[in-house]
């Protein structure tokens, strides 16, 4: 016999049930003297407190190989408990017959811990079992499918014990192929034995299986669920095998109402493998010590009695999933309108872009209509839902200070509840500034009693200063900390942005920023006037809408230089027609918003003089050239004025 097969043997004739720090001493030895840790647990498994296979493995890997531990401790502990070594014994040598006395009869030789005896060999060598045995007699079960190990058989010895007159019941997978064998004592308070050498992984039936099936630790409570529910009962062996039991049955049995019948202290355990296959558990008293089952309640208060306490299982709730769920049949029978913070154009919750040409008027749109949320007045013929305006001033907060001035002053009116975050953002280059804004997006809710129901950030290319905006890898993060923004605070995040060099093409950059907002929102400056297109409309019907509006100047009051220091305010008027020609370039956006700005009248050299820094001479006196032949400018001796101004051009 080689070593291995030699320190196998060795293993499988100590009892596997031994005391913890002795199973673990001996299962480093075996790990010492080369065994694998399917030896190493199948031998556990035969132990009537088999933990199960992952207990097994994780203290298998917690085995070092120091050396602290040799393989002369296997073979010392099997020693102790009588094992005989194999490869001692020798072939006699052969002498000359000699006349000798008769032969002495010994008695047969014991069979010694399964390693030379399977389940099945043991299982054949067995008598049925009858109602007379003292275990079935005792605990008031039936000896249906069990055995008895007879007293003319080769004698059996498993932990120093002759298994003579054991009850026997077979351990048998879901297909009904026998694995192993338990053996039960005549004796009460007898210590359960399981056949070394053949690892516990199956389980014994009694009753039919039907739509209903019980899961119980011990052939004892099996018999007593079964006896007063009328359903099968499924004997585990033990705690440490319900989990992979329950599991198997429910795979073949899918549709079966699969119940969990676990001893006291053992409750914990069963709602996990409950809620596992999707099944239910039964809880002894409360008041009862650990250990007492199904049998002791049915021994001690009557069959009627465990009856009435099966029908009463725990129903486990269902695992908490990662991700928000919900199905389709849970759905409530009445629709739940969007939540609308303004009527037919932004909701709770939500993202939306609004874009256009530098100029446009977008920014005055945005803070107009932002206004009108924190007032909670009706905007452009729209309701609105009163809440905080958290307005994300990331290019100029001067400018948004200065416009909101001019709002307050042209309306006669003090606009609560409408806050400027004067400081950069960064939704780009890492997650501290979006931990800010929705620290700060709380604490104001706080000092103001109020829920967010808006938040602006102007602009997108402010927020993501340093990305590449056409670049998915980049504008993804800012998305996701965008998305993520709006939905901490459980506000509609609103973000102002620019075309692109095509106007037509829409919003600048990466093409998935589009896909990723709710509401999308063009602003348009023609010859004809101002305009706010609804261009994408998610949860809304109001996809096309068109708002139209036009800026009038405000005046809020003197320069150092003792000029009119103006803003403009958004005023509704009738939406241009739809142009269908080519629309005012940036530089003519500029012009006319510049002359609309300072109402008055011009020299065309001034006009010029004044976008010195941003454009060339030609582009600006032909583009004023394009806006005189458009209609929205006139020109007079070489001076300049917007259409509408009341001094004209002279």
């Amino acid at each position: 016999m080689d070593d291995i097969n030699r320190a196998r043997d060795a293993l499988n004739c100590i009892d596997a049930g031994i005391g913890r720090d002795a199973w673990v001493r001996a299962g480093m030895a075996a790990k010492s003297a080369g065994l694998s840790f399917d030896d190493f647990h199948n031998w556990s498994a035969s132990a009537g407190n088999y933990a199960g296979e992952n207990e097994c493995r994780a203290t298998w890997k917690s085995f070092d190989d120091s050396g602290a531990v040799t393989p002369a401790t296997l073979f010392g502990m099997a020693f102790a408990q009588g094992w005989k070594d194999p490869s001692k014994s020798r072939a006699k040598i052969s002498r000359p017959s000699l006349p000798l006395a008769a032969p002495k009869q010994t008695p047969p030789k014991p069979v010694k811990q399964a390693a030379s005896a399977s389940a099945v060999e043991v299982w054949d060598r067995c008598i049925p079992a009858t109602p007379a045995e003292a275990y079935i007699d005792r605990k008031q079960g039936k000896p249906d499918g069990l055995r008895v190990y007879p007293k003319d058989a080769p004698p059996l010895i498993i932990d120093k014990k002759n298994m003579t007159g054991y009850l026997v019941v077979p351990c048998r997978d879901i297909e009904g192929h026998l694995n192993t064998l338990q053996f039960i004592p005549p004796e009460k308070g007898g210590k359960k034995l399981n056949l070394p050498g053949a690892p516990v992984q199956g389980s014994f039936v009694v009753g039919a299986i039907t739509d209903s099936i019980n899961f119980c630790e011990s052939i004892g409570t099996a018999w007593s669920v079964n006896k007063a529910s009328g359903d099968a009962a499924v004997c585990c062996f033990g705690s440490g095998n319900m989990a992979k039991v329950a599991r198997e049955y429910r795979k073949k049995y899918p549709a079966a109402a699969l119940v969990l019948v676990p001893d006291k202290g053992k409750e914990n355990d069963a709602a996990k493998i409950a809620a596992d296959v999707s099944g239910q558990w039964v809880a002894m008293p409360a008041d009862k010590p650990s250990n007492y089952d199904c049998n002791d309640f049915m021994l001690e208060h009557g069959t009627d009695a465990l009856r009435d306490l099966l029908t009463r299982p725990v129903v486990p709730p269902p695992p908490e999933l990662p991700l928000s769920v919900v199905f389709a049949d849970e759905l409530s029978g009445s629709f739940e309108p969007p939540d609308e913070i303004v009527e037919g154009l932004i909701t709770s919750g939500d993202g939306s872009l609004i874009y256009g040409d530098s100029n446009s008027g977008k920014t005055f749109f945005v803070i107009d209509l932002g206004c009108a949320v924190a007032r909670g007045v009706p905007w452009m013929n729209r309701q609105t839902e009163q809440g905080l305006v958290i307005y994300l001033a990331a290019e100029s907060p001067a400018s948004v200070k200065s416009r909101l001035q001019a709002y307050q002053r042209h309306h006669g009116v003090r606009v609560p509840n409408f806050a400027i975050v004067q400081s950069p953002i960064d939704l780009f280059d890492g997650d501290a500034d979006t931990n800010y804004v929705i620290e700060t997006v709380r604490q104001i809710e706080k000092q103001r009693g109020q829920k967010a129901r808006l938040i602006v950030g102007d602009t997108l290319a402010r927020l993501s200063a340093g990305a590449n905006e056409n670049a998915g890898q980049d504008m993804g993060l800012v998305v996701r900390r965008f998305d993520r923004i709006r939905t901490e605070c459980k506000a509609h995040f609103m973000l102002i942005h620019h075309c692109g060099k095509n106007a037509a093409a829409g919003a600048r950059g990466w093409s998935g920023i589009r896909a990723a907002i709710d509401t999308e929102i063009e602003i348009t400056d023609s010859p004809a006037g101002k305009c706010a297109e609804i261009m994408k409309q998610r949860d809304l019907s109001t996809k096309g809408d068109r708002i139209g509006f036009k800026l009038d100047v405000v005046t809020l009051g003197l320069t150092k230089w003792k000029s009119p220091a103006t803003s403009c305010v958004v005023v509704a008027s009738d939406a241009p027609a739809k142009q269908t020609g080519k629309r005012v370039s940036e530089v003519g956006g500029a012009v006319l918003e510049m002359l609309r700005t300072k109402a008055c009248a011009m020299k065309k050299k001034d006009v010029v003089a004044y976008f010195i820094k941003d454009y060339d001479n030609a582009s600006v006196y032909r583009e004023l050239k394009k806006l005189v032949a458009a209609g929205v400018v006139t020109e007079c001796a070489g001076t300049v004025a917007a259409v509408g101004f009341s001094g004209g051009a002279k």
